[in-house]
Order: structure tokens, then C-alpha cells, then sequence
């Protein structure tokens, strides 16, 4: 049987604006609470949220936005920024989502290679001085005319501005506007060259933050708590849109994820479900006031982002109260999910896949090499086409036809395998394979099994160049608190018997942290180019 599957196609595609759809929503729950930020202690109902959002789109088509031009926010969560999203698209006008960690570099490749003739911006966030940051580039960002801080007059000026509009003017620009229009640009972390733009429409994300938050049934009733960064899709789409076309409350914790306000949120707020990748899973649950946390209220979630360790899945289910919990499988690129678990699947699903494919998605795993489509248990390149394939990367074609071929299938690099079941597994990057005299490797099965070591609170491995075999693999170990640093023959010692000897990595080292990409994603590269300089290979 090959490895291709199709996605079920009812409830029916939202054919809407996200604008519309946010109002339709309003008006239903207008009385309900919409929005609430912790860190502030402010509140909106639905009807209050819906007027600022209108408000503020009246100051961004006053200040000259027109249908189609850019704006940029660079900022950590907040209620702003929330509403900054959905303000931009009630005036159809394209939201680019800065990396909250970019520095003047790569603030000025993204100012310059979206257009952006507006940026809405935080002036400082933990080391990051953005207001000075701004004043560094501003001169090599020649169609940049304005920048609003957040924290400063600046906002209330530009949602003031819009009072001067005539009444209809808002409406006036929504029948301009169609769910096939761009309305965001998203820079994919390039890990060679420039950050590419993922360019998405109403359409593709719309629909997306709803079929995800369907498949954990996610009703007006549910309250989500979101410690994910909204400038990624996780955020953004699979959060805050997915709260929106359900009518759910979204719950801001704070504007960066900390695990014990994360915590207190979930029981202060009585939050229903909560979304994280695996890093801040496992935060959470080595914190030492987890168990002083009554997480009771909680019945869902998703995890995302990077493949989830079994064990946090089964914490996450006994301790976390997570019975429903969801592993969900993307890339910005497709808006961002193609897989995912259903909330009544079996444990073993739910521990050891991504799931199946999406509504209204197809997926396929094909040989990296002919493209032929494999058959089912045969690891190949994963690709999925549908209605989440971005419009393509902002105005570059020929990155755009290397990544989505002639037929419309987008080229994930990941590498996967399709079950009988229909239930897919990721075995890791294309790039990330290790290949060892001549054995391909999956660094994945590696780290599940060292994973269980009793002094292993998390582990990633990779390939470092070797003279003899190409390459040889390197884990990357961090230690349980209180536990003794382990040392390359502890682990041999641990894996001998149990991993074929190729498997058995040859290099360990003892660290804090990973170095991540704001979203979660560990930095694979960046961990071999320091590998290879502290051990010299």
C-alpha cells in the first residue's frame, strides 16, 4: 500500500475573511470574555476586544495603509499584539512577523525585503533594546516612514487617528478584500542564507487555526493558555485563531514563557488547555513547584515544534491532566499544520507519532531521490499539498518552485514514514541524517533511547565530520538536577548491548541549554559548527 493519505473533508473549508470571521464571532459571544493578559490583569470580553480591533484598523487605514501594504510587528506577547493581528486584517493590510531575536541585521533584511512601510514595536525585551536597534537602521530602510512603540504615546496616536474616518470606512475596505489575499509574511529561520518569507493568505490560516483547535474540540467553553510566541504560527494561528473561531478565551501568560508563571496561569485562570513545544513541557514538569499547581482544570493542549520524548507525553496525560492532549505536526510553510492526533487516540499513537493527515490535506512520503511515492513503513521525504500550502515565499520565485513542485506539493525536508494505519512518524531532517560508513543514521532513535536514562532530563544528537567513517555522532546531554555529568563511557557503557555499535554515539557533552530558535526548534547547525570547534574536528 503506498504511502498517501487524504484528510476527511467535512466540516467544509471556511471561505471568509479572518476580519469576518472574528466579527461573526464577536457578535455570537459578545458578553464572553475574549482576551486576558496576565501580566496586566486587563480583560476584554468579545464585544470590547472586537471595538479596539476596529479602532485600531481605522488607525492603520488613516495612517495610509492601503489593502495589501506591509506592517511589522516586532514585539513579545502582549494584548497588542493580538490585536495588531487582527487589525491588519480588517484593513487587509499584511501583517510581517518580526523575530522577537533578531538584531539589526536581520531587522533590516526583513524591513527591506517585505517593504515595510510600518513597524509596530516594543522598545525593550529582556537584553534586546529595540528602540535603539531601530535607530541603527533606520537609515538603511529608506521605505520604512513610521514605527510605533507600544509602550509610548505613539499607540494611542495612531488608534486616535483612525477617529477622523468617515463611518462606512472600515466596511468600505472589508468588501475589498478577499480570503485568497496575502495577509502575512513569516521569515522561515534560514539555516544557510538569508530568511525566506512564507507568504499566507486569509484562507490558509483561517483555516488552519480552526481545523487544529477542531481535532482537540475546542468549544466557547474552553479557556487556552498560550506561553508560545505568537510571531510564529503556533501562536498566531494554531492560538489566537484557533481560540477565535471557536469563541475560546485566549490567555496570555506573559510576553516570554517562563514555566512557573505558565503554572500559575493554568490554575489561577482555570485554563482548559495549554500549548507548548517539548522544551517547555519538560520545564514545567522538572519545575519544583509543579506539584503545588492545581491543574485539574485542564483537558487538551497541543505539543509542537519538535518531536515530543514519550515520556513528557505520558506526564503530561497522568500528571498534567492532558487526557485529550494532541501531537501536531508543520512548518510555516503549510499555514503551519499537516498532521496531527485526534483527542480520542490511543496512548501509543499519541507517544510514538504525529498523527494523520489534516482535514482537507493530502500527504505523501516519496523517495528524496526519484520522488517516487514509497511504500507504507518505508522512510522517505515527506510533502503535503492542500488548501495550507503558502501562497509562496515574498517575491522570490525560484526559492518558492524549489520548496512546491509543479503538482502543488510543498517539500517538507523532513524525513517520515507512513504506517497502516495511516499514522506517520518523523525520523528527522533530511538534513540532519547522519550517515556513518555508509549506515544512515537517525539521530531520533538515538535520543528516545538515552532519553530514558534515569539522569538524562533531555538529549539531542548530531552528526561532527570524522576522518574515518564521514561522520561520527556527538550527544548533547543535559543533566537532572543533582545528578553527576556523564562522561562518553558511561554512556557506551549504558547503550552497549542495547543500540548496535554504530548507533552509540562517540563524543558526549554535558550542557545547560541547546541553542533554539525562538520557536523551539533546536539548532541543530549550530550545535555541529560548536561541537567541531571544542573538539577540534
Amino acid at each position: 500500500m503506498e504511502s498517501y493519505a487524504q484528510g476527511e473533508l467535512e466540516p467544509a473549508l471556511l471561505e471568509e475573511t479572518i476580519g469576518a470571521s472574528f466579527t461573526r464571532t464577536a457578535t455570537t459571544y459578545a458578553d464572553r470574555e475574549a482576551l486576558v493578559e496576565v501580566a496586566s490583569g486587563r480583560r476584554w470580553t468579545w464585544a470590547e476586544l472586537d471595538r479596539d480591533v476596529d479602532d485600531l484598523a481605522r488607525g492603520l487605514v488613516a495612517a495610509g495603509m492601503g489593502k495589501g501594504d506591509r506592517v511589522g510587528i516586532w514585539a513579545p506577547n502582549s494584548a497588542e499584539w493580538t490585536m495588531v493581528q487582527y487589525a491588519a486584517a480588517k484593513a487587509g493590510v499584511v501583517l510581517v512577523n518580526v523575530n522577537p531575536a533578531y538584531r539589526t541585521h536581520e531587522l533590516a533584511y526583513a524591513v527591506n525585503q517585505s517593504g515595510l512601510q510600518m513597524l509596530v514595536a516594543a522598545s525593550r525585551f529582556k537584553t534586546s533594546d529595540y528602540r535603539a536597534m531601530v535607530d541603527d537602521v533606520r537609515g538603511q530602510c529608506p521605505g520604512l516612514e513610521r514605527v510605533v512603540y507600544l509602550d509610548t504615546d505613539d499607540w494611542a496616536d495612531l488608534v486616535a487617528e483612525g477617529t477622523a474616518l468617515p463611518d462606512d470606512a472600515l466596511a468600505e475596505r472589508a468588501a475589498m478584500l478577499s480570503p485568497q489575499d496575502p495577509i502575512n509574511i513569516q521569515y522561515t529561520s534560514g539555516t544557510t542564507g538569508y530568511p525566506k518569507g512564507a507568504t499566507l493568505s486569509h484562507r490558509n490560516l483561517l483555516n488552519n487555526g480552526f481545523f487544529t483547535t477542531e481535532l482537540i474540540n475546542l468549544t466557547a467553553d474552553d479557556r487556552l493558555c498560550i506561553p508560545v510566541p505568537f510571531y510564529h504560527c503556533f501562536g498566531m494561528v494554531m492560538a489566537n485563531l484557533g481560540c477565535t473561531t471557536h469563541g475560546a478565551t485566549m490567555v496570555i501568560p506573559g510576553p516570554g514563557f517562563d514555566p512557573e508563571t505558565t503554572l500559575r496561569t493554568i490554575a489561577d485562570e482555570r485554563c482548559t488547555a495549554v500549548y507548548g513545544v517539548p522544551t517547555m513541557f519538560i520545564a514545567m514538569q522538572s519545575h519544583p513547584t509543579f506539584a503545588e499547581h492545581d491543574l485539574s482544570s485542564l483537558r487538551t493542549g497541543i505539543m509542537a515544534g519538535s518531536i515530543c520524548p514519550v515520556e513528557v507525553m505520558k506526564r503530561c496525560v497522568n500528571d498534567m491532566h492532558m487526557a485529550e492532549v494532541s501531537i501536531a505536526y508543520g512548518m510555516t510553510e503549510t499555514s503551519p499544520v499537516s498532521c496531527q492526533t485526534r483527542a480520542d487516540d490511543d496512548l501509543e499513537r499519541r507517544t510514538s507519532t504525529i498523527g494523520r493527515v489534516h482535514p482537507h490535506v493530502e500527504i505523501k512520503v516519496v523517495d528524496p531521490v526519484t520522488g517516487e511515492t514509497v511504500e507504507r513503513g518505508v522512510t522517505g521525504e515527506l510533502c503535503t499539498r492542500g488548501y495550507s500550502v503558502m501562497l509562496g515565499y515574498w517575491e522570490d520565485p525560484e526559492k518558492t518552485a524549489e520548496a512546491i513542485d509543479a503538482d502543488g506539493w510543498m517539500h517538507t525536508g523532513d524525513l517520515a514514514e507512513m504506517r497502516e494505519d495511516g499514522y506517520c512518524n518523523i525520523v528527522g531532517r533530511i538534513k540532519d541524517m547522519v550517515i556513518r560508513g555508509g549506515e544512515n543514521i537517525y539521530p531520533r532513535e538515538i535520543e528516545e533511547f538515552l532519553y530514558a536514562h534515569p539522569d538524562i532530563e533531555d538529549v539531542q544528537v548530531i552528526g561532527v565530520p570524522d576522518e574515518k567513517y564521514g561522520e561520527e555522532l556527538c550527544a548533547w546531554v543535559k543533566m537532572r538536577a543533582g545528578a553527576q555529568p556523564l562522561d562518553a563511557d558511561a554512556v557506551r557503557a549504558y547503550a552497549s548491548g542495547r543500540l548496535a555499535h554504530y548507533k552509540i554515539p562517540r563524543y558526549v557533552l554535558v550542557v545547560e541549554d541547546f541553542p533554539m530558535t525562538v520557536t523551539g526548534k533546536i539548532r541543530k547547525v549550530q550545535m555541529r559548527e560548536e561541537t567541531a570547534r571544542e573538539l577540534g574536528l
